[in-house]
């Protein structure tokens, strides 16, 4: 009875290694959709985060942040631009430049 028993034990094993993998398959490739995404979104919203970041810390040291929150408006608007463009084959190389 010990001889059946032992390799039932070790086909469960090989299954839940199995699951495993494929589990942490999953993970990465999600992990990895969700980098891009937010290296696509930080492209587009970049300099607009950085003129607010630079507001923000102008205002919190006294001094007028203005000018900054003014560029991350200009930032903003073409942000909204570019997003709005639309973009094919046609047009794929002139929208790589900044």
């Amino acid at each position: 009875m010990n001889h059946f028993y032992i390799p039932c034990l070790q086909k469960k094993s090989k299954s839940r290694r199995k699951q495993f993998g494929q589990g942490m398959t999953e993970y990465i490739i999600v992990v990895a959709l969700i980098a891009v995404a937010a290296i696509g979104v930080f492209r587009l919203f970049g300099d607009t985060l950085r003129e607010q970041m630079g507001g923000l810390a102008q205002e919190m040291s006294g001094q007028s942040g203005s000018d900054q929150i003014g560029n991350a408006q200009d930032a903003a608007d073409a942000a909204v631009s570019q997003a709005n463009t639309k973009k094919d084959l046609s047009n794929y190389s002139s929208g790589n430049q900044k």
